[in-house]
């Protein structure tokens, strides 16, 4: 039975690309605060497995569904609302990041930079309002990125996909902000996750570095030297979907080891 004291109790909360990384543990500590969670991504097995480690009851379901593609994602709510399970908290947290010279970024990879990264966030964001807005509440965080913020060489088609998610977080927040619902953005630095992993191994395939240069590359952009861990970053935005942040709205949080924007 879930504990009615916690923050999050009768909540549900929908977590998108949660099968790992930082997904995986947003889903995890959005768990802990009471919420039940429906975990949404591509590939059934990773949700599945996240599904059997919550405590009982805390999942209501697991979705597959590529948030990229609208109509998808118009099924996915249907879904739910053929259930009777109104998203209370979305957690738009599915992405991919692909890096390339500007000269060298194709049509293709910009298009599926922008599929992912923003377009998926607002397929979701505009399924889930209808029923925030006849509830009166809801809480809606876009996991962004720092890259968002500033931007970085390289990464082009990423960080303009980042940038546009904070200001489409912006720009909701100030349309919903008179009724009950706060729409905000969290932007890790660079994370310890399986994405940062297969970066770096590229980084070391591409110039011959070892792994350990490689992951300094990356670590010296944060002035704590260190890489962000998942848990840092799913601890904001669980406090973002509390009632203790009901007047924190239209903002992008860098959750960066204090890096300069």
């Amino acid at each position: 039975m879930a504990n009615s004291s916690l923050p999050l109790a009768g909540r549900h909360a929908l977590v998108t690309g949660a099968g790992r990384g930082i997904g995986a543990a947003i889903a995890r500590r959005l768990a802990d605060e009471g919420a039940t969670l429906t975990l949404l991504g591509r590939h059934p097995e990773p949700l599945e497995a996240l599904a059997a480690e919550l405590p009982p009851g805390a999942c209501a379901q697991v979705l597959v569904c590529d948030v990229a593609d609208a109509q998808a994602v118009a099924r996915a709510w249907q879904t739910l609302e053929r259930r009777g399970d109104a998203v209370q908290i979305l957690v738009n947290n599915a992405g991919q990041a692909a890096s390339a010279p500007f000269t060298r970024t194709s049509d293709e990879l910009w298009q599926r930079m922008l599929a992912v990264n923003l377009n998926g966030s607002f397929h979701c964001m505009r399924a889930a309002l209808p029923g925030m807005l006849a509830a009166g509440w809801g809480r809606i965080v876009n996991v962004a990125s720092t890259a968002g913020q500033r931007g970085y060489a390289y990464v082009a088609a990423y960080a303009a996909a980042k940038h546009g998610v904070i200001g489409l977080t912006r720009s909701l927040a100030l349309e919903v902000a008179a009724k009950g619902i706060t729409v905000n953005a969290v932007c890790p630095g660079f994370t310890e996750t399986d994405l940062l992993r297969d970066s770096i191994g590229n980084v070391v395939a591409a110039t011959g570095r070892d792994a350990g240069a490689a992951r300094a590359e990356f670590t010296r952009h944060n002035p704590q030297g260190r890489l962000v861990q998942p848990e840092e970053v799913a601890d904001a935005v669980a406090w973002l979907c509390t009632p203790a942040a009901g007047s924190i709205n239209g903002q992008s949080i860098s959750v960066s080891g204090g890096e300069v924007m």
